[in-house]
């Protein structure tokens, strides 16, 4: 291979890189827009502010040490050799030819592309906890998760650790940001608890509706746009025929798992309530890309659209067995991204994937389960008892708007 074109290759893969970030990190205003459309229109300033927060935090964590745990090596498998500092590297033009393409895009742009995935899973957090828990709990949280317990695990698969090695198969996330976002919510909902009225004494479940569904719709739109340089941009180039048809699989796929998720959700909801829910077909959209992030390139386009199908039929049975138990997440974030997020990464072993084993998926589900729940429940727990995480019952009921925020998002219309 001449070196004229390894450079061009190398430039052309970089370049493809940035641009699947720039569509991840874009699912940020998806969550913001999703979350702030499904809470109540006086908790909305609030869960702006906490996306946005949340997004800087994450960006600050990676760069001082999240980046480091989970790329800077690891002799054992399970600790890192490197625990704090900038480990970003770029190589220089005599080292990419000398690599005779094997080095095909810049370290710069892989950092960039890992720290929008781990702003992603911490977004998954805020929207289960909106509505009930003080902002800055939910930011300090946001600075463990990011800088410690995502990495960690992180690590053990992507970052060539035991998972890895003992066959855990996840292409672009499913377990690794997905369910790993899911478990972290999960045990900061426990400690929380439901909001005010959500559930009676005699275990009847009150609805409580967002404020903006446009805005809800917007958001699933959004994040099922930047959903293709969440999964495409996981095949890392794109710069020969081979790898070009693999991003255009991997395309087509999600597109189809998002498109027959809202589709099953939809008539699922139909035919339990009689009435076309518009959240449980967004909902149905969001599991049906959890789902295939997996392995979102060994299907066919019509096993996507089953895996994603199905997907979206167990989000709405999740949301409806999680109520039985009072088990409250204002915008379903832990049904889609944690019940899914397993069916996803079993689904791997039916999708012709060779080194997919049912053993080796279980062992990074339970790994993962148990490392992020632990982890994040001391997190929690260390939080509730210096700050609190509960805002006060009064604020509860004026709105964690004119609480925590002290500005209104709808000002004409909560006087």
């Amino acid at each position: 291979m001449s070196p004229e074109l390894i450079e061009v290759k190398y430039a052309l893969d970089t370049f493809y890189f940035l641009i699947c970030g720039v569509l991840v990190m874009w699912m940020a205003a998806g969550f913001t827009m999703l979350e702030s459309g499904l809470v109540r229109t006086k908790s909305t300033t609030e869960i702006l502010t906490k996306n946005v927060a949340l997004y800087s935090i994450a960006c600050v964590m990676y760069l001082v040490m999240g980046y480091a745990i989970m790329y800077g090596g690891s002799t054992g498998g399970y600790l890192p050799d490197v625990w704090f500092g900038n480990i970003i590297s770029n190589s220089s033009a005599e080292e990419v030819i000398a690599s005779n393409g094997d080095t095909y895009y810049s370290g710069a742009s892989d950092f960039f592309f890992q720290v929008v995935f781990v702003a992603t899973a911490m977004s998954i957090v805020s929207g289960a906890v909106a509505e009930g828990m003080k902002l800055w709990s939910v930011l300090l949280f946001a600075i463990i998760l990011t800088g410690f317990i995502y990495p960690m695990q992180g690590m053990w698969k992507w970052g060539g650790g035991f998972l890895d090695a003992a066959g855990f198969q996840d292409f672009a996330g499913s377990g690794v940001v997905h369910l790993c976002g899911a478990t972290a919510a999960i045990a900061g909902v426990i400690l929380l608890g439901a909001r005010k009225g959500k559930y009676t004494a005699d275990g009847k479940v009150n609805a409580i509706p967002g404020s903006n569904l446009p805005l809800a719709a917007i958001g699933m739109f959004i994040l099922w746009m930047g959903w293709f340089g969440f999964n495409g941009g996981s095949e890392l180039k794109v710069s020969d025929v081979g790898e070009a048809n693999a991003v255009a699989d991997i395309f087509v796929n999600t597109n189809a798992a998002a498109a027959a998720g809202l589709l099953a959700a939809l008539v699922t909801s139909q035919l339990l309530f009689n009435k076309a829910d518009l959240t449980m077909a967004i909902n149905g959209a969001l599991a049906g890309l959890v789902a295939i992030t997996a392995e979102p390139l060994a299907w066919t386009a019509g096993y996507a659209s089953i895996i994603g199908a199905i997907g979206g039929v167990l989000v709405v049975f999740s949301i409806l067995a999680m109520d039985k138990i009072k088990s409250d997440d204002p915008v379903c974030a832990i049904y889609v991204h944690g019940v899914v997020g397993i069916w996803g990464l079993l689904a791997v072993c039916l999708s012709g994937n060779e080194d997919a084993t049912l053993m080796g998926q279980l062992t990074g589900i339970v790994v993962i389960l148990a490392w992020t729940f632990v982890t994040s429940m001391i997190a929690w727990f260390i939080i509730k008892s210096v700050i609190g995480i509960r805002v006060t019952e009064q604020a509860e009921t004026d709105g964690v708007d004119a609480s925590e925020c002290g500005l209104a998002a709808y000002p004409e219309f909560t006087k």
